[in-house]
């Protein structure tokens, strides 16, 4: 039997997706997750054959819970589910040890197959987000701007990520305008957003 941990913060999906996988006769949910912190812990006390996240789990993302979970037991499998496949964050979640990453209108049944593919120790990435990875566009941010932007994504305002990297308030805004700028985004958080779809960040 397959034991299955679902994290999605989204209820009806996250008890739709639980309940069409709890008819397959091989699959079992063990366990079910609102966020990415959640499903780490869950992990931890349950320890699933596969853990199928959510990939945008505020506040704790899947690719954030994926690098715990399967840090603290590379037994479990790890499957990303995502609405916004962008190419980028595709080469971040096989960093991550992800198993399986698929677009969220993946029927439940080839979601099945899939999964009894990971446990059988076998990869799955859905064909047109690999296809869509060999054309990823490059950075135009330096490494500090990225990085601004990443410190910008765990929701700190300008003066907590000034004190965090040791900048002055003054330098985050230089350098957050200028890779607003860059990507001509209106706000830092579009900005930081729009990188993290990429997987620059």
């Amino acid at each position: 039997m397959i034991e299955l941990l679902i994290a999605d913060d989204e209820t009806l999906i996250r008890d739709a997706l639980a309940a069409l996988l709890d008819l397959e006769d091989d699959i079992t949910v063990v366990a079910c997750a609102s966020n990415g912190a959640e499903a780490v812990e869950l992990a931890a006390d349950r320890e699933p054959g596969i853990a199928v996240l959510d990939l945008e789990m505020p506040p704790r993302d899947g690719l954030w819970a994926a690098e715990r979970i399967r840090g603290a037991n590379p037994d479990t499998n790890v499957m990303l589910v995502t609405r916004h496949a962008r190419p980028g964050v595709l080469r971040r979640a096989l960093a991550a040890g992800a198993a399986g990453f698929v677009p969220k209108t993946t029927p439940a049944e080839q979601l099945a197959r899939i999964i009894r593919d990971i446990d059988a120790g076998r990869r799955y990435i859905d064909p047109e987000i690999a296809a869509s990875a060999l054309t990823e566009d490059e950075s135009p941010l330096t490494p500090r701007e990225l990085e601004l932007l990443r410190a910008t994504r765990g929701g700190g305002s300008i003066d907590q990520i000034a004190a965090e990297l040791h900048l002055a308030p003054g330098t985050v805004r230089n350098y957050l305008s200028a890779a607003m700028r860059k990507l001509g985004k209106r706000s830092r958080h579009a900005a930081a957003q729009h990188a993290w779809e990429q997987g620059w960040i």
